[in-house]
């Protein structure tokens, strides 16, 4: 039961960074409602990957290294709790 809710709670949570990075290229839908509410819940999480890994002119890739330790996350969450 509890690996399930982790397991979606991780799911939602990937889907919500997976959609602030793809609005990210559209800077009209950037100033919608619907990517502030997005934004508020995932930039603290990618800003702790940019500290780290500064970007590359137009080249952003720490929201790659944050989907690697969101799934590293999950899977140390899940092997703890199946």
């Amino acid at each position: 039961m509890l690996a399930t809710i982790i397991e979606i709670i991780f799911s939602v949570y990937t889907i919500m960074l997976l959609v602030r990075v793809l609005g990210s290229w559209f800077p009209r839908l950037s100033q919608s409602r619907f990517m502030h509410f997005i934004s508020f819940y995932t930039d603290p999480y990618l800003n702790l990957f940019r500290r780290l890994i500064p970007p590359f002119g137009m080249i952003d890739l720490s929201p790659m290294f944050a989907f690697i330790a969101l799934q590293v996350i999950q899977w140390i969450l899940l092997a703890i709790f199946s």
